[in-house]
Parts: structure tokens; C-alpha cells; sequence
């Protein structure tokens, strides 16, 4: 094999698996995350855990912008027809300047995310796609499970009940994902709201209505039937 293998790891349990089974798989991986600068801090400590765990360097990127506000603010843009900027600034921009044509990339989506494969399939033809955890037929739940048996304590935002480990205020959160945001990070709920009313966009719709996040119901949503992907879409239990 002439080219690389890229590791796409984003700090959460299906990349995580998804890069050990492809250490296991191939010689030549290059493990690489996106720096977005507005995921919590405890996913740094998540990160050399599993570099620790890898026994591999996790090679970091990271854009020019501070954080996803900063992109919002910088671009005016927050998310719509053409997406989300935020992903398209600090994810998809470093993967187009980092990959080359023969590389294989591997991805995270897992079993029930199968459809998300297809779509990015669809979407980057040119890419050499091994979605490892679809061909396992791993869940996300699976995923957990092997990361609770490796001993590897999971970052903070899944321990708060959230369903991914995103930036802190993701713009493509529901009502309820907001809410838990409000509660947990009344900070960035200020922050993202200030922001909306700048740039005249609310991000969230309540009850099928676009809504500010300062007019959102305190009540509204429920985060754990939330599902939120931010990725380059925008888009045996051995390990």
C-alpha cells in the first residue's frame, strides 16, 4: 500500500474504537483530529488518554478561528441551506488541505449510522472510504461498552447526559440540547444568543417555529432524543 491511512479521531467513543481496530488493520495510520477550539477542555485530557491507549502521536489541526462563535461572528453566518459555517471552517477546510488522493480515510459512523456513510460516499466520491465500526456491525452502545472496558474515563459532555461530544453550543442542537446547554453552560447560552440577535438568525426551532434562544422555553426539547452530527457531511466484541 502506497498511500496513508487517516484515523479521523474526534474525541468521542466511535472514533476512538474506530481508530484502534484500524491500527489493527493497517501499518501505515495517520491518526488526526480537528482542533474546533469550542469543545470542553476535558477532551484534551480524553486525547492523551487515548494516544496513551493508541501508543501512537495524534497529529492536531486547527484553524485560524478561535472557536465556532468566532467563525459566526467572523462570517455571518451561523447555519441554513449552505449548512453549518463552523464545520466547513474548522473541519472540512483542514481535511481538504490535509488528505491527498491516496489516502484511505477512515471514519466513526457506526451500525446505525449507516446512512451517514452513504451520504458521504456520495457526497466525496474522490475519498477512499473504510467505515470500520458499519463493517463490524458495531453500535454506538458497543462502542461505549469497549471503552468502559479499556478503562478509559469518557469526556465530560457524555457524562452530562449529552448524546455527542460537540463544541459547547452546536448549532445544530434541538430545543432540548439548548436547554441542557442553558443549565450546564449558561456562559455559552448567553454567548450563542447575543450572537443570534446580531446576526438577526435563530438557530432553533420550537414546536416546528424558528426561535431565539433568548425566547426559548425553558422546557422545551428533550436532549436525549436529541441525535446531533457534526462532521465532514454538515454531514466479537474484541478490540
Amino acid at each position: 500500500m502506497s498511500g496513508r491511512v487517516i484515523s479521523w479521531f474526534s474525541c468521542g467513543a466511535n472514533s476512538a474504537i474506530a481508530t484502534k481496530k484500524a491500527l489493527k488493520k493497517y501499518d501505515n495510520v495517520v491518526i488526526v483530529y480537528c482542533d474546533t477550539g469550542g469543545e470542553h477542555p476535558d477532551n484534551i485530557r480524553f486525547l492523551l488518554d487515548c494516544q496513551e491507549w493508541f501508543g501512537r502521536e495524534i497529529t492536531v489541526l486547527k484553524s485560524d478561528y478561535k472557536d465556532h462563535f468566532d467563525v459566526w461572528e467572523k462570517e455571518r453566518y451561523i447555519n441554513g441551506i449552505a449548512g453549518a459555517r463552523c464545520t466547513v471552517e474548522l473541519k472540512k477546510r483542514l481535511r481538504y488541505q490535509f488528505q491527498r488522493v491516496d489516502d484511505i480515510q477512515v471514519f466513526g459512523y457506526s451500525a446505525e449510522e449507516k446512512h451517514r456513510a452513504v451520504r458521504f460516499n456520495e457526497a466525496f466520491p474522490e475519498v477512499t472510504t473504510d467505515f470500520i465500526l458499519i463493517d463490524e456491525g458495531l453500535q454506538k452502545r458497543d462502542c461505549l461498552g469497549l471503552m468502559s472496558k479499556q478503562g478509559i474515563e469518557m469526556p465530560t459532555m457524555y457524562k452530562l447526559g449529552l448524546n455527542n461530544n460537540n463544541c459547547i453550543g452546536c448549532c445544530k442542537g434541538g430545543a432540548g440540547y439548548w436547554n441542557h446547554i442553558r443549565k450546564h453552560f449558561p456562559d455559552h447560552f448567553k454567548r450563542a444568543s447575543e450572537i443570534e440577535r446580531d446576526i438577526g438568525h435563530a438557530m432553533v426551532k420550537s414546536n416546528g417555529v424558528p426561535t431565539f434562544l433568548d425566547e426559548l422555553d425553558p422546557n422545551a426539547g428533550n436532549h436525549k432524543a436529541e441525535q446531533i452530527s457534526c462532521d465532514f457531511l454538515c454531514q466479537s466484541m474484541e478490540i
